[in-house]
């Protein structure tokens, strides 16, 4: 098997190194660091080589499909230190998915200023009573005149309190008229109104990142729902898949399995670098074999789908197996600090940073993605019934009953 990179990728390879050189780092008459960074980012997608998959006429570079130049143009720019593609949920999330079932006017006016992070987006999922089961969410949106009035409450909202646009699953329906998954809308909404409370949710760590979000007689122009009335199910069946097949979730875990490198090279453990311990190496690698599986099976599963050819059940099985990467690494991390971990003072420098606090952020996150997307028991539901055939939850308990009850 060859794995090396084709004379065609080289050459982009080559390129692309070129353009580096000559655009970063830029001069400071440009303006501070932000601004430089920002200008970096726009000659990078006037060139080519950010916001690919994104149509020019709304701000991308409109670039085929191609992973491996994909994964070129990540080495590079990280190889080179200059400033990655900014990823968040406006981008990587609503964008695809308006690109596919937005409207001409609904692109038009949504899509370029996301892309420029005018527009910066919340997600309006999980209810009090409808968290992993989405189809019995009650917040509901009644069509009056040329109007949508909001009324319910959405829970869990990542970044609302600063995040002024929600994409917000919402039942239009009545349950007596559709079944619960098409009665159910996809709405973009301007929370920056009369009707709508944001309460944050303060964590553990003192921050808060999830808020609640009431709606009472809020209110949305018709045109705010995506992809039809009644049809939010399946829109967010690819905003979900979207979610679980991100490659952030992928190079997140890359940078962090390398910070955990770090770490155990500048923490000592019976004299000498923790790295040089056979069962540490063991474990770190381990995760980097995890991490570089991840990513290639899922290069595999969406250049499959790029040509239309059905890539099996692959991404079922991603956030699943992301989740419990992340878990791991966790364990090894507060293994080598130990009681330094939750010591948020100066210690040991993890990360060009002075402390532990990243690294305290990054255990919490990893309890938070068993949740977030769907939780991992439903993951393993969802696995072992669509992908290996088992019966539903129950089902089987009930069938062992009935032959027990019959002997």
């Amino acid at each position: 098997m060859d794995l090396s990179y084709s004379e065609e990728n080289e050459e982009f390879r080559a390129k692309l190194q070129e353009f580096l050189k000559e655009n970063w780092p830029l001069p400071e008459s440009i303006g501070d660091l932000k601004q430089r960074e920002e200008e970096f980012r726009r000659r990078a997608t006037e060139a080519g080589y950010m916001m690919r998959s994104i149509p020019k006429e709304y701000g991308g570079s409109e670039q085929p499909l191609d992973f491996l130049k994909g994964e070129i143009i990540r080495e590079e720019i990280k190889k080179h230190g200059a400033p990655t593609e900014v990823v968040h949920i406006g981008t990587g999330r609503v964008v695809p998915v308006l690109l596919q079932h937005g409207t001409p006017e609904q692109k038009a006016y949504w899509i370029p200023p996301t892309v420029r992070r005018e527009f910066m987006w919340c997600q309006g999922y999980s209810e009090p009573n409808a968290g992993s089961d989405l189809a019995s969410l009650k917040t509901r949106a009644e069509l009056v005149g040329d109007k949508w009035i909001i009324n319910g409450q959405k829970i869990w909202s990542s970044g609302a309190h600063k995040y002024p646009f929600m994409v917000a699953l919402i039942r239009t329906e009545p349950e007596d008229v559709a079944p619960r998954h098409k009665g159910i809308s996809y709405f973009l909404l301007d929370l920056r109104q009369p009707g709508v409370e944001i309460r944050p949710i303060k964590q553990i760590s003192g921050e808060p990142e999830f808020n609640e979000v009431f709606f009472t007689n809020a209110e949305a122009p018709i045109d705010a729902v995506v992809g039809g009335r009644g049809n939010g199910w399946n829109v967010s069946r690819m905003l979900l898949r979207y979610e679980r097949a991100a490659f952030s979730g992928i190079n997140w875990a890359d940078h962090l399995i390398q910070r955990c490198v770090r770490t155990a090279k500048g923490t000592m453990r019976n004299g000498k670098p923790a790295i040089e311990d056979p069962a540490v190496r063991a474990d770190i690698a381990r995760l980097q074999a995890r991490a570089m599986a991840m990513r290639y099976s899922a290069y595999r599963d969406m250049s499959m789908e790029a040509v239309g050819e059905p890539s099996g059940d692959y991404m079922m099985l991603q956030k699943l197996y992301l989740t419990e990467m992340l878990l791991k690494l966790d364990d090894i991390t507060r293994d080598l600090l130990a009681d330094d971990l939750m010591m948020m003072n100066p210690g040991i420098d993890t990360d060009g940073l002075k402390g532990n606090a990243k690294w305290v952020d990054a255990s919490l996150q990893s309890l938070k993605i068993r949740i977030a997307g769907g939780s991992s028991n439903i993951q393993r539901n969802i696995i072992g019934e669509r992908v290996l055939g088992l019966p539903r939850d129950g089902v089987g308990v009930n069938a062992r009953s009935n032959r027990e009850a019959s002997k």
